[in-house]
Formats: structure tokens, sequence, C-alpha cells
């Protein structure tokens, strides 16, 4: 009996090895992955291309636009934030040559009113600047579907009222605009720019309880460095970038030739999770410019598009598993690979998350073998454990990575959030990482059953308050002039 037990717990330390070589070899490799866009990032704040400018939402609401624009606003469920939205947009896009498609279903009554309400005060806005389009099917169908939807009714305006769009805005349902952001985005298109993207930043989750802040804030670290750096890289190396979904615009013939590539004649795959994401690497593909607008408003705060992120964990998660499945998964399958090494390095990241869950969930199973195997250790029933000298290596190697990663972190969020937040980052990296772990599975799972016949549908997370509702002192973001 003796030498039974005495057998399982060598195996276990032999078993216990084999990881620890394995998650340090790939946890490495994510680290140099990752240390290349930070170098990357540094090189161009040194030669003053990363550099965000100064400009002032006045100067940019007075000046006009140089075309018709429509924004598009997908909606399903939607009627807590809707009316909100087409509000607060309206108010601070006060230009004539603005109009906004709402796309609503024929079964979610709840959303047409609301944008109906809405549509009650265009006395003050012109009630040219608003239309609602309703879905001839039940939904929800997809996002695509419904922007697929949108893109119809602006063919059918321009062929009825003999107009021409300049380009097309895309923004959610809960999106609380930017008094700048549309300006920025009109003068990338007109600068010949085919796609152009605003940062993103999430806000700090109002009146919520602990677990939900922490679920609700930890996007901010994520966006914060994101759009900080990372969609600043891609954009100067000159790969192709990804569209958020929000705060972003497309051109109008980009979006007609969109159209005429497709099979079914529609610029978005219906099929698609993550057509946001997409969008900017087939027009990129196409030969077209993709542009990431960043800028500072007078008030030293960005001028991007903010919104509440969802906070309760079944919405995280749920959330999170649409994005890997759509961009790790998804996007293999309809826009493969590239021979140019840039993007066929930015794409390897972007799919990265599978491989990244499984790599994370292999050291927290480390962590608990490891105190297994110690606490045997001291018992006596298993010798002491010595490290080779190559995991000695790749563990001191792991550890730099680790402070290096999280140094990064702590200032991009500190920069946007304050000194609080970027502490809380810190303490956030275990929770962000088991989100990624059990994203990363149920995104496989998901993918697994659509091969084998399952239906994509529409499921997206609910919002129930808008930030315009808890005036500004609610929204407002800690910022830095450290980039200027």
């Amino acid at each position: 009996m003796e030498l039974a037990v005495w057998d399982v717990w060598h195996w276990l330390a032999f078993f216990q090895r084999e990881l620890l070589l394995f998650a340090c070899v790939f946890f490495l490799i994510g680290a140099l992955d990752d240390i290349g866009i930070d170098l990357a990032w540094l090189w161009l704040k040194l030669n003053g291309r990363a550099k965000t400018h100064s400009v002032d939402r006045a100067a940019l609401k007075a000046r006009e636009l140089s075309g018709l624009v429509a924004v598009f606003i997908p909606a399903w469920r939607e009627a807590d934030v809707i009316n909100d939205t087409i509000t607060h947009a309206l108010d601070v896009w006060p230009y004539d040559d603005v109009r906004l498609y709402v796309g609503c279903y024929r079964n979610d009554p709840a959303t047409i009113a609301a944008v109906m309400r809405a549509a009650r005060d265009l006395s003050r806005h012109g009630s040219h600047r608003l239309r609602i389009v309703v879905h001839g099917e039940d939904g929800p169908t997809t996002k695509a579907d419904c922007l697929n939807r949108l893109f119809e009714a602006v063919q059918q305006d321009e062929a009825r009222m003999g107009i021409a769009f300049a380009s097309v805005v895309f923004h959610d349902a809960e999106d609380m605009v930017d008094p700048g952001g549309l300006a920025l985005l009109d003068a990338a298109i007109a600068d010949g720019a085919d796609f152009a993207q605003l940062p993103v930043e999430p806000l700090i989750p109002p009146r919520a309880g602990l677990t939900e802040r922490h679920l609700g804030s930890h996007y901010c670290e994520e966006f914060a460095e994101a759009h900080g750096k990372a969609m600043v890289v891609r954009g100067e190396l000159g790969a192709a970038l990804p569209g958020a979904g929000v705060g972003c615009a497309v051109s109008r013939r980009a979006l007609a030739r969109l159209s005429g590539e497709s099979e079914d004649g529609k610029p978005f795959d219906s099929n698609s999770l993550t057509e946001d994401y997409l969008l900017g690497l087939m027009i990129s593909a196409m030969g077209g410019k993709c542009q990431f607008v960043r800028a500072w408003g007078e008030d030293g705060r960005l001028i991007a598009t903010r919104a509440y992120f969802p906070s309760r964990l079944r919405d995280v998660l749920r959330q999170k598993t649409r994005w890997v499945h759509g961009i790790a998964l998804q996007s293999w399958d309809s826009v493969g690979w590239t021979g140019s090494l840039i993007e066929t390095w930015m794409r390897a990241r972007d799919r990265r998350g599978p491989f990244t869950a499984l790599v994370l969930l292999t050291g927290y199973s480390l962590l608990v073998l490891t105190a297994l195997l110690f606490a045997a250790s001291e018992a006596g029933l298993l010798p002491e454990q010595r490290l080779t000298p190559m995991l000695r290596v790749l563990l001191a190697a792991n550890f730099a990575a680790f402070v290096w990663r999280t140094v990064w972190r702590f200032g991009f969020t500190v920069q946007s959030y304050g000194l609080a937040e970027g502490l809380r980052a810190i303490l956030r990296i275990p929770l962000t990482n088991v989100i990624a772990i059990i994203a990363g599975r149920r995104a496989v799972t998901a993918y697994i059953q659509v091969l084998l016949g399952r239906a994509i549908e529409w499921n997206k997370t609910p919002h129930g308050l808008h930030p315009t509702r808890l005036g500004p002192s609610s929204f407002t973001a800690i910022t830095t002039r450290a980039e200027r």
C-alpha cells in the first residue's frame, strides 16, 4: 500500500514538471508577443508618431460635415436605453446632414415604442433626422442581419429621394456618443479613409456591489490598453484595424464595394457574430485605407464612445464568449490569413484566445497541484522536489514578464481612470484570467455546435442604464496630460 501511494505522488510530481514546462514556454511566447507591441509603441512615441493630438469640441461641432452621414443603431430589446441614446446623439450632433437609422424587430414592440417616444421630440431636431426601420422577420436574427436591413433602408432612401450618403457611422443602442466624435470621423473619411475608428471608453458601473463593480470595470483596463496602445501600433504599422462596432465610420463607397463583392449583395455576413471586427479587416483587404482616430478634447478627456458594459457574471461570460467565438474562430474561416508578416502577426494575436485560455487553465491547475505536492512533501510522502536549471530560468523570465505586463496595464488604466482604478486593475488580474478561461472553453464548444448545424442568433447582453441619466459627474474619466 505504501509503495502504491509513493508511486502516485511521484507520478503527480512528474506530471507537474511536464505541465510547468508547457506553461512556462507558452506563457513566455505570449509575453514576447505583448512585449513586441509594447516596444513598437515606445518606438512610435519616441519618434512622435503615437502622439494624441488636442482638439476643441466646440470647434469640431461648428465645422460642417463633408456630406450626408447615416448612423446605424441596431436594437433588439433595448427599450430601457434607446430613447436616451437617440436623444443624446441628436442633442450633441446638431448637424442637419445626420440621419439616425434605428433597426427594430416586429416582435419587439417595447423597443419600437421607445424609439417612437424619442421621435415625438423631433421638432427641435428635424423629423428627417430619425428613421425607424422595422425588420421583416422576428428577432433576434443577428446584429449583422439587422445592419443589412438598415443598409437596405439607406439604399431605398437614396433611390427615392435622389440623395447620396458620404459615410455610415456605427453605434450600439446603449452608447453615449462624444460631441466631437462625428466630426472627427467625418474628417477622416473626407481625407480619404474608408474606415475610421474612435477609442471606446468603458465606464465604471454606478451603484454596483463589489463583485458587479469589478466585473463591469475589468473592461476599463482592457480597452485603455487596447485602444491606447495596440490599435495605435496596428494603425502605424499599416495593419488592418478591427472595428469595435461602435464609434466607427465607413465610407459609402467601401460599403458599396463590400455589397457588390458579396454573394447575396449585402455588406455584412448575416452568420457572423463579430461583423464589426471583420469590417475593418475586409475593407483593408480590398485596398481601403483604415485610420484609428485618437484625440484629446479641450477638457483633457478622450474623444471616445462611452457606455456601461455588462456587470453580471452571466452577461460578461456571454459577451466574452461571443467575442472569442467570432474573432478567434469564425474569422479564421471567413477572412483567413494573409501573406503580410505584420498582418499575420496581428491576426494571430486576435485568434489566440482559446489557446490562451488553455495555458491559463494549465497555470492555475499548476498552483493547485504544487500546493498539493508541497503538502505531501511536508508530510514525508514525497522527497523535496528540485527544479532543473532550465525551469528556473523559464520561471524567472515569466515572472519578469508578468511584472512588465502588470506595469503596463497599471499605467494605461491610471492614465484614463486614475490611481485607485489602476490599483484595482492589478487586483482584477485573476478575475480577468478566470473569465478568459471560461469564455475560451465556451467559445470552442459553441463553435463546434455551429459546425454541427446549430443556428447562430443574436445572443446579446442586456442594458438597463444609460450614462446620461446620472449626469456628467458619473461618467467623467480621470485623465492625465502625460501623453501630450
